[in-house]
């Protein structure tokens, strides 16, 4: 299997370094394509190097919560790159925002830095990472989310037969490649798809979509979310 490409981000160049550095030594197989410390080289660096994944700094140059800024405009300019949110503390306003704002992971810097390495393979290979804590937050806020509304007021349909269905096997946990066998798709028509479903429905992305639910069409399958498909550390 081949090395993955990870672009870096902190609020200094040195931390930019120093954790470029580390993920070039450890024993995972990855390959740190650009450093970035504000919002702006975030998205630069990610549309001139295509990374597997970006690891986002809640904190950059450009100022507090900046992070939070740079994944939004990345997930809508480069929506393939997997991101982590790298927080100071688990904060649950902070855990929320960082998954709606597109994050495939959300890892705190008190963890250790083998999670982290391993926080990153995860992502990578297209799961949800989030540590006990992080998932009591996201299962929380799933409790208490006012469901989404997938019709119009007149009550017709926003989505398609077809994106219903992608709708519910999201919400059953399934990746993209699960998606695309069940439906007989290719991976990139269901990307297509979710992209839509996103824009329809005013969400972010699979994570937001699938704490909130919606009034999709039924699916032959149960709309039961499984929860294995997020991965505890």
């Amino acid at each position: 299997m081949g090395s993955v490409t990870v672009l870096v981000s902190d609020a200094s160049l040195m931390g930019c370094q120093l954790l470029a550095d580390a993920l070039r030594k450890s024993d995972q197989r990855f390959d740190v394509v650009a450093c970035a410390i504000n919002s702006r080289q975030i998205v630069e660096a990610a549309g001139e190097h295509e990374p597997d994944v970006a690891v986002i700094s809640l904190n950059l140059k450009d100022g507090p919560f900046a992070g939070l800024k740079a994944l939004r405009e990345l997930r809508g300019s480069h929506p393939t790159v997997c991101s982590v949110m790298l927080l100071e503390q688990c904060e649950r306003g902070l855990v929320v925002d960082s998954f709606r704002g597109g994050a495939r992971g959300v890892f705190c810097r008190t963890a250790s830095f083998e999670a982290l390495c391993k926080c990153i393979e995860r992502v990578h290979q297209g799961q949800i990472w989030a540590s006990s804590t992080e998932l009591q937050i996201i299962l929380t806020a799933f409790a208490n989310a006012v469901p989404l509304r997938a019709t119009t007021r007149q009550g017709e349909s926003l989505l398609t037969r077809r994106e219903g269905q992608v709708v519910n096997l999201v919400a059953q946990g399934l990746t993209n490649r699960e998606i695309s066998r069940e439906l007989n798709l290719s991976e990139h028509t269901v990307k297509n798809y979710l992209f839509r479903i996103f824009d329809k429905l005013g969400v972010s992305g699979r994570v937001e979509l699938v704490i909130h639910g919606t009034t999709a069409p039924p699916s032959p399958r149960p709309d039961t979310p499984n929860l294995s498909k997020i991965r505890k550390r």
